[in-house]
């Protein structure tokens, strides 16, 4: 199965809250954390899980520990579960950098990409965040946070 350009994923309030929940208790106002979110592969567009990544954090990125990674691709297969969207913070406003552009954790069209902005330390939600999905070529496009994600 692969994810189709345009999909409107349906977020629960409880996941963007534990998102962002999750970004700040990480990052401390000081550091880019990314949290990871999940949906059934027989249900794409329901987010149903909000998965912290362990990784080593810095001020200006993080790197993903590969042990980690290993274990947590084996239990998606097993859940019949995949990424569909990689969130992570920035220091100051949002945008997709050229090494989020380099180094997705998903390498497929469709995936999405969203940054927060000032360490997730601002108002929970979508104000002044950053969506990008990749495309068909492998470059990154700005899209509409409101024709892809619906908070339910």
């Amino acid at each position: 199965m692969t994810l189709s350009l345009r999909t409107l994923y349906r977020v629960p309030a409880a996941v963007l809250r534990e998102t962002f929940s999750e970004l700040r208790r990480c990052g401390r106002g000081k550091q880019e954390c990314q949290v990871l979110w999940t949906s059934p592969w027989d249900n794409v567009p329901a987010i149903d899980r909000v998965v912290h990544p362990r990784h080593h954090a810095r001020g200006d990125g993080f790197d993903l520990d590969g042990a980690w990674l290993t274990e947590f691709w084996k239990e998606l297969t097993a859940t019949r579960s995949g990424i569909r969207v990689q969130i992570h913070t920035h220091p100051d406003r949002a945008f997709h950098s050229a090494t989020d552009d380099g180094w997705p954790i998903i390498h497929s069209p469709g995936f999405l990409s969203l940054v927060i902005p000032q360490f997730a330390t601002g108002p929970e939600g979508f104000v002044s965040a950053y969506l990008a999905e990749l495309r068909e070529d492998a470059s990154w496009q700005e899209v509409s946070v409101r024709e892809r994600m619906e908070i339910v």
